[in-house]
């Protein structure tokens, strides 16, 4: 796996600027806490398991400087946890990176400051190589349910870019293609934004998987041409039914694939899935700013002044889903008991 997003080297966190791909290869090095929310927000660093990666390192980093009393450590490490909870609405990973690293940070308060940052550059260290590791469990799963010379679709950027590395979508079809499985892959360019044109690409071409870019329209037509035989996409959050919120245009991506009888797979880590709440319903969807649909890169595509609507997600109902891909097995229908028995559920 040659792409590499987040670097964590002794409490020093690199970004991989995402913003300015593919064209240029830039690197972030956060020096202050909004410089990391920033990053987030304005998605130099995205998908649910980085962005969970660069906050617990981000916790580490800046918590790490706190100096004071157990209560001094412990409301300036709630105040970083409170700027960087408020980035992103969506991706859970991010919520459960806070809390893992809230509860280290109320083991260690007693501890001196010095004591206190080695322990929490640790804990990040951690949930990087965790990450990294799910990852691979993920593939080594849903690799063998890719078949030779099937076609496979994806949405948006689940791949390397989206977590500490290998990914959850895209490390699935990097698991097939280390086994030496023929196929071919379709990446759909992912309006608004073009996650899927920018990023899908460029990483599957950088680790020489064979790849073609499509627009989002043309995924009906391509499997009414026999073209797609399957389906695999991540997701930010799964409710603990199985309905799971992803990219904007990935529910009517399901509802094409069901209509065709094409497996339709979301693959995401178990930190993914939010087994606080019953269904889709209750998943926050973040809603961006217009520039994102009016605008690409800086040149206006739309009249000054329309209206826009821009909900960065969706949510696939769960009886729209083949089957959910997590690193501790695959789960399917009835995903209520599936996924708890698979996880175990809180």
């Amino acid at each position: 796996m040659s792409v590499e997003p987040i670097r964590w080297n002794e409490g020093r966190l690199g970004l991989l600027d995402q913003r300015r791909l593919p064209q240029d290869v830039a690197w972030l090095w956060p020096e202050t806490l909004e410089d990391v929310a920033d990053a987030i927000r304005t998605l130099a660093v995205r998908g649910a398991p980085a962005i969970g990666v660069a906050t617990g390192c981000s916790l580490a980093m800046f918590g790490g400087r706190l100096r004071g009393d157990a209560g001094t450590f412990r409301a300036g490490f709630d105040e970083i946890a409170d700027v960087l909870a408020a980035t992103r609405p969506t991706a859970v990973n991010l919520f459960w990176a806070i809390e893992r690293m809230r509860r280290k940070a109320r083991e260690i308060e007693e501890l001196s400051p010095a004591e206190r940052r080695g322990v929490l550059v640790a804990e990040a260290a951690a949930i990087r190589e965790e990450d990294l590791e799910s990852c691979r469990a993920i593939g080594r799963f849903g690799g063998p349910l890719i078949q030779a010379n099937e076609g496979v679709l994806t949405h948006c950027n689940a791949g390397a870019l989206a977590t500490a590395g290998y990914g959850t979508a895209l490390g699935v079809i990097r698991a097939a293609h280390e086994a030496d499985t023929k196929m071919r892959v379709f990446a759909r360019e992912t309006r608004p934004l073009l996650q899927g044109a920018r990023l899908t690409t460029w990483e599957l071409m950088e680790d020489g998987i064979d790849v073609t870019l499509v627009t989002d329209s043309m995924a009906a037509h391509m499997m009414s041409q026999g073209m797609v035989q399957r389906v695999i996409v991540g997701a930010d959050r799964i409710a603990s039914n199985g309905d799971a919120a992803n990219k904007i245009g990935t529910y009517g991506l399901a509802i094409i694939a069901r209509h065709h009888g094409v497996p339709f797979h979301v693959a995401a880590p178990g930190s993914t899935v939010d087994f606080t709440i019953p269904g889709g319903a209750a998943i926050p969807i973040e809603e961006r700013h217009p520039d994102e649909v009016t605008a690409f890169g800086g040149v206006a595509v739309a009249p000054a002044g329309v209206k826009v609507y821009n909900p960065a997600f969706d949510v696939t109902p769960a009886d729209l889903i083949t089957s959910i891909i997590t690193d501790r097995g695959i789960a399917t229908a009835p995903y209520t008991e599936s996924l708890a028995r698979l996880l175990g559920a809180p």
